[in-house]
């Protein structure tokens, strides 16, 4: 690859790298899963670089690659590798700057989210960070209609999990 190319990978991928990192959060337990799925992505968007033509936004097409990655992945270790649970899993930051109650509530909806199939997740997280339908439908390739309509389910499940 030219080193033009290059460039701009590690340029879009540097600028976009939070939304890999989130990805590998919502599929992974524990750092060193986190960290092999990270590094996955990045290969698989490497090796397929070459063929980006711009159509949709390098986000866009980053979130199609990496969910693509992170969900094929996913089946596969979930057949073979026992997974660490959640739970057990913490994060440590200053007791002056962190909120406990927040967590608490982020951790029970990791925990709902958790049970939800693979595309659902998908659709979830991309909901859960701004993005329009029809970003989502582009995305997963699916038609935005569909996705609002999976959407609203994934809402009343989430609501089923949360709230028994």
């Amino acid at each position: 690859m030219s080193g033009d190319l290059e460039q701009s990978f590690v340029q879009q991928l540097r600028e976009n790298q939070n939304i890999i990192h989130k990805i590998c959060r919502l599929y992974t337990s524990g750092e060193d899963a986190h960290k092999d799925l990270f590094q996955e992505i990045t290969i698989q968007l490497w090796k397929a670089f070459p063929k980006f033509r711009g159509d949709s936004k390098f986000s866009t097409w980053a979130y199609r690659v990496a969910l693509n990655t992170a969900i094929t992945l996913y089946r596969k270790n979930t057949r073979s590798v026992a997974t660490v649970d959640y739970k057990k899993q913490q994060f440590f930051i200053s007791q002056d700057e962190y909120n406990f109650e927040e967590e608490e509530q982020l951790k029970l909806m990791y925990q709902a989210v958790y049970q939800l199939n693979d595309i659902e997740k998908a659709l979830i997280f991309m909901y859960l960070e701004d993005k329009d339908y029809a970003e989502i439908s582009e995305t997963l390739g699916i038609s935005e209609v569909n996705a609002r309509v999976k959407m609203n389910r994934i809402k009343g499940k989430l609501r089923k999990i949360l709230n028994p």
